[in-house]
């Protein structure tokens, strides 16, 4: 299972990579990285996925700097972190 907290440390440490889907998305919604990074720091995990390949992922819910209400869907992969979607 995927902990909130371990995203956030991979957060603090400069280890999430936004995959080429995701800055599509946010570009398509207005939506910034930082407000991404906002919704893991403050948000908490409301789904997990185990089983998802290559690497487990879990869904986010939170909120962009301006209050707005974020999902993010963001794996864990050992080391670091990616941002599906």
């Amino acid at each position: 299972m995927i902990d909130i907290e371990k995203l956030q440390e991979y957060y603090e440490q400069d280890r999430v990579i936004i995959s080429l889907h995701a800055q599509e998305r946010l570009r398509q919604r207005g939506i910034k990285a930082r407000d991404v990074r906002n919704c893991i720091m403050t948000g908490e995990i409301i789904e997990q996925y185990p089983d998802d390949f290559p690497f487990p992922s879990c869904l986010i819910f939170g909120q962009a700097v301006n209050g707005k209400i974020l999902h993010v869907v963001s794996s864990d992969e050992g080391s670091g972190s990616r941002i599906i979607t």
